[in-house]
């Protein structure tokens, strides 16, 4: 059964788990119906979505959602764009929670669009479907005709560590049958944004680019890789069509912990082949008094990392350690300017090696770690190497309470890599 919901008045009653947007000025609660919760955009990572796809001219007709779940994407959308838009969801009372949460970013952004409010519809119903949704709006009087721009996040089993693109509900191929005769296009193509698992591989990248262009040949593609840091891609998105940009095919955007921040966003890279794309990590023995430098991960996920840390004062005067993991670490000669870090939070830290440490990371042989520190003036040392999860607080807060007791004056912190014995300690730029 196809029903529809509207923002304007559609009640809270039966909805729960009305939780709060940690990401938002406003302070948003949202309605995250059975157990829609981990699988929601955060508001800053949505909002920062909407303001790329702004610079971008859309073809006519309404943006569309066809697996809108709680709604928080397709509200920004239709926030920063000044736009009606529809969104599709199969279950009830998420669609129900998606027009709750559409009225509520509305309300507390200050809308006063009442047009927009009121041409705005959440369809219970079959997103694969474009003939039944179009059918059910033109029997409730809507006068909608095309499509001009469609978003598609599909749900991915949440215990899977590989997401196969089976797995995907409801299936790209089903989504692209269902809607391409609805699609108004322009001369470089529809436009068309793929919310992907981070988890997908190159070679499932690719199955999704020859799906793309089976339905729309040679048609333009960026990927987009979104992070707001934590050591890992938070979102990955092929942007497709007149969307896309035409000469990068690699866009990475990095979001700060601070809402009123500006993301930082680059372009680049080359296309997603079959190639290696491993960066050469040379073994090389550091010495002290070579600066190291953690880079965020997801950038190097992405392929722009070397692009952009040629940009920096210390130019292309650096050695990869190691890039894969949490923390990839690259050794420089030149410190960091200031300058440099302030610009984004891309080198989470940066310090100069000043010793080495030959003991296990234990409880048993801390003592040895904090003696070692005192010697070089340090007063806080923090652990940045992998550690079991219930060692490190432990580690963590026997440091910090010996430390506390004394009087250096330095920050550092102690880190060992792949492929090297000791740890090294840095005394942070």
């Amino acid at each position: 059964m196809t029903r529809l919901v509207y923002p304007l008045n559609e009640p809270t009653t039966g909805l729960f788990e009305n939780n709060p947007d940690k990401t938002s000025l406003e302070k948003f609660r949202f309605f995250h119906a059975d157990e829609g919760k981990p699988l929601a955009t955060p508001w800053q990572v949505a909002l920062s979505r909407a303001i790329i796809l702004r610079q971008y001219q859309l073809p006519e007709g309404i943006i569309l959602d066809c697996a809108c779940g709680s709604g928080i994407q397709i509200a920004a959308y239709s926030e920063i764009l000044d736009h009606p838009v529809v969104g599709v969801e199969l279950n009830e009372n998420r669609a129900r929670a998606s027009a709750v949460n559409f009225r509520t970013v509305f309300t507390e952004r200050g809308g006063t669009s009442i047009e927009r409010l009121n041409e705005t519809v959440f369809v219970i119903g079959d997103g694969r479907d474009g003939d039944k949704v179009l059918a059910a709006l033109a029997e409730a009087g809507k006068s909608v005709q095309q499509v001009g721009f469609l978003h598609l996040d599909p749900a991915r089993p949440r215990n899977s560590r590989a997401h196969a693109l089976t797995e995907m509900a409801p299936r790209l191929d089903e989504i692209f049958e269902g809607w391409k005769k609805h699609l108004n296009e322009t001369s470089e193509g529809p436009a068309i944004l793929l919310d992907l698992s981070p988890r997908i591989s190159k070679n499932q990248m690719l199955e999704v680019e020859s799906l793309v262009d089976g339905f729309w040949p040679g048609v333009n593609k960026t990927w987009t890789w979104t992070s707001r840091g934590r050591g890992r891609v938070d979102r990955l998105a092929l942007w497709i069509g007149c969307i896309a940009e035409p000469e990068y095919p690699r866009r990475f955007v990095r979001i700060p912990s601070d809402p009123t921040q500006a993301p930082f966003i680059m372009l680049g890279g080359k296309v997603v082949d079959n190639g290696s794309e491993m960066v050469d990590t040379p073994s090389v023995q550091p010495k002290r008094g070579t600066y190291l430098s953690i880079v965020d991960s997801a950038l190097v996920e992405s392929g722009l990392a070397d692009t952009w840390l040629q940009s920096l004062s210390l130019g292309d005067e650096y050695i990869w350690a190691q890039v894969t993991g949490r923390r990839p670490i690259i050794y420089h000669q030149r410190r960091l300017e200031d300058n440099d870090r302030q610009r984004t939070n891309l080198i989470p830290v940066s310090g100069r090696i000043v010793d080495f440490i030959d003991a296990e990371l234990t409880l048993k042989d801390i003592d040895e770690f904090v003696e070692i520190a005192l010697q070089h003036d340090i007063r806080k040392l923090t652990i940045r190497t992998e550690v079991a999860p219930d060692l490190q607080p432990k580690l963590q807060g026997s440091l910090d309470r010996q430390l506390a007791r004394r009087h250096g004056t330095k920050e550092g912190f102690i880190i060992r890599h792949q492929g090297q014995e000791k740890y090294l300690l840095c005394v942070v730029n």
